[in-house]
């Protein structure tokens, strides 16, 4: 096409880079609210299954207070509790209804959840759910001067729940609950689904990569053999159709992207997430188009190298012009109907055809920009994770990842996966920046190899593919040992993979040529060719 793709496409790259690897908190370990002995849980999300007249009715989630016992982790273990509603209904002074065991619900307000507890303990309940007076959350803590000695469980509930709960009570309604804490697995069966998508997608840009650095290498050599000058005219007037990234471009990275990622904190709202779907859902569709163009000219190849007009689009290959209807109806599909509880599959296959094209594209001619790309991808993620938290006061990046204030289920770039056996549900999701920043570097090292004729064993792509697959399994490691908190993916991926290269450079004494010029000079650089699938 000759709308410049290319540009577009560099940059999304600098604007979906700036996400990272999360799976959501259950447990939050705060040590900022005070501590002291009976008062030092840490604040657990909490569910709570309801039963309206012995039938099974929605699950609540709430969460546990800073003091009293800790609640059971499975649900079998957890007993089913009739429910009453506080008489008075704040739960400040000893309730006028008589308890033997159950669970009392009562509303937050004129005295501490601590009082609370304690009045509810003596009146013979076996534990207190307290409503919000908002929709939201709130941490339960203990006054300096309170008495914390507390056996029952404190859980509050949001205000919606509680109201509802509270409506069946006062309608003679016969209400139980039961109260449990479930710990998430060790390990996911969809993180090692994620972390084959991300080194699979790697690897299949890189030998895209390799194969259309070699295929163009040729076609210059023909054309030299040649020598004709209309030949060499019209080269000289074609493009690459590449995008080298230098030293400059990879810095200018850090600071477009994090006024970008500041400007999607700030705007973050129902409208701003529209905006990128749209513009993700237009990479997408590049990225299918090009990906499915470049497969089917195997077996249609006359189609490909067969070209047509297009108004506003310029010179379009039949292929495309037949594969991109598919695309579009494909992205709009996704768009319309994402909520549903299966659409990450058409957000995953965009977004790997995205990643692959900008892998295609999208070239670092060696060693030295490599490292100052992700040298700089490096410092911007563990800012905008951990250091933004003392100016935001929350970190910046897991924030916009998760898709805060937005209503939506989080921003669309990412490839995520629904966890299959964590009781909490939710995703696991990778960023596309932490793929495409250190493909780009791994791709390098697969032209580097064919370039100088390098074997596998002998060249570098297959230590720079192993580092990269390693240091994300060290970050989904990490990210299991915190909790689930949200890890900064580049912090363990760019020591892993530069570290690798540039010893295993200077061991060889391969680490001038990689760094300074990196893939061999061609023929004649003055000599632009078009891909061989580009040519009219």
């Amino acid at each position: 096409m000759e709308i410049n793709w290319d540009v577009f496409i560099v940059i999304l790259v600098v604007v979906l880079s700036a996400r990272l690897g999360s799976a959501g908190d259950i447990v939050h370990i705060d040590n900022v609210a005070p501590k002291r002995p009976g008062c030092s849980n840490n604040f657990v999300l909490v569910k709570v299954p309801t039963w309206i007249e012995g039938l099974e009715d929605n699950e609540y989630v709430g969460v546990g207070a800073r003091f009293g016992p800790t609640l059971e982790s499975k649900e079998k273990h957890a007993s089913h509790t009739k429910l009453a509603l506080a008489d008075p209904p704040h739960c400040c002074s000893k309730p006028r209804n008589k308890l033997t065991g159950e669970v009392i619900l009562v509303h937050r307000g004129n005295c501490s959840f601590t009082v609370k507890a304690n009045v509810a303990e003596e009146a013979g309940a076996s534990a207190i759910l307290i409503i919000n007076n908002q929709t939201e959350l709130f941490k339960m803590v203990c006054e300096s001067d309170a008495d914390v000695n507390i056996k029952i469980p404190a859980v509050m509930l949001p205000q919606d729940a509680g109201s509802r709960l509270e409506k069946y009570i006062t309608n003679n309604t016969m209400v139980s609950v039961a109260l449990y804490s479930p710990k998430r697995p060790a390990v996911d069966i969809a993180e090692v689904f994620l972390w084959l998508m991300a080194v699979g997608t790697i690897l299949c840009a890189s030998y895209w990569s390799a194969w259309t650095a070699r295929e163009v290498a040729i076609q210059q050599e023909k054309l030299l053999k040649d020598a004709s000058e209309e030949f060499l005219q019209v080269g000289a007037a074609g493009s690459s159709g590449f995008v080298d990234i230098n030293t400059t471009s990879a810095i200018l990275f850090v600071v477009i992207a994090s006024c970008f990622l500041v400007m999607l904190y700030k705007l973050m709202s129902f409208w701003f997430v529209e905006v990128l779907v749209v513009l993700f859902c237009i990479g997408g569709v590049e990225g299918l188009q090009t990906c499915l163009g470049a497969l089917l000219a195997w077996w249609f190849r006359r189609y490909a190298e067969s070209f047509i007009k297009v108004p506003f689009f310029g010179t379009v290959s039949h292929l495309t012009l037949a594969v991109c209807p598919f695309c579009i109806t494909f992205a709009v599909v996704w768009a319309v109907y994402r909520r549903i509880s299966f659409a990450w599959i058409g957000q995953d296959i965009l977004g790997i055809a995205l990643i692959i094209t900008v892998l295609q594209i999208v070239r670092v001619p060696n060693l030295k920009v490599g490292t100052v790309l992700l040298g700089c991808a490096f410092l911007y993620d563990i800012f905008w994770v951990f250091v933004s938290k003392w100016w935001f006061h929350e970190s910046v990046m897991i924030v916009v990842a998760r898709g805060d204030k937005s209503g939506e289920d989080g921003i669309p770039m990412l490839l995520k996966i629904p966890r299959m056996f964590d009781p909490w549900g939710g995703y696991s999701v990778i960023g596309f920046g932490d793929i495409i920043l250190p493909g780009l570097v791994v791709a390098f090292s697969l032209r580097y190899d064919w370039m100088t004729k390098k074997s596998l064993r002998a060249g570098y792509f297959v230590w720079a593919m192993t580092a990269y697959g390693l240091g994300l399994l060290v970050t989904y490691v990490a990210l299991n040992l915190m909790d689930g908190h949200g890890q900064p993916a580049l912090l363990y991926i760019v020591p892993f993979t530069l570290g690798t290269l540039i010893t295993l450079g200077k061991k060889r004494g391969d680490l001038t040529t990689l760094w300074t010029r990196g893939e061999p000079e061609r023929p004649c650089p003055h000599v632009q060719l078009q891909p061989l699938e580009q040519k009219e």
